[in-house]
């Protein structure tokens, strides 16, 4: 049986339709002093504007975790956009989990 899996991992590595593409966004996100915020920037020119959803989990200053999500869109050229704000958070729990899709 591990011959197969062997087989399947070099077959699937040398396929000539897997590519690499790189990330059209970035973000980065931080909570304290009482308050959470979320930036992101479109960092690729050549990419489409960009559909995109977060989720991230934070600790309030109550004690409690609350789960964040929400979309947002960046169009090509938009820089160090606040995509979430919020207050009443001492920690991020989790770093900022942002998925993005692209279509021309």
């Amino acid at each position: 049986m591990n011959w197969l899996k062997i087989a399947t991992v070099a077959a699937l590595a040398g396929w000539p339709g897997i590519a690499l593409a790189r990330e059209a966004v970035s973000c980065g996100g931080a909570a304290m002093l009482g308050g959470a915020q979320l930036n992101c920037s479109h960092v690729e020119p050549q990419a489409p504007p960009q559909f995109c959803t977060f989720s991230w989990a934070l600790h309030t200053s109550a004690g409690d975790q609350k789960i964040v999500e929400g979309s947002f869109m960046l169009p090509p050229g938009a820089s160090n956009v606040t995509v979430y704000q919020g207050s009443g958070f001492d920690s991020a729990l989790s770093d900022p989990i942002v998925i993005c899709r692209g279509d021309k």
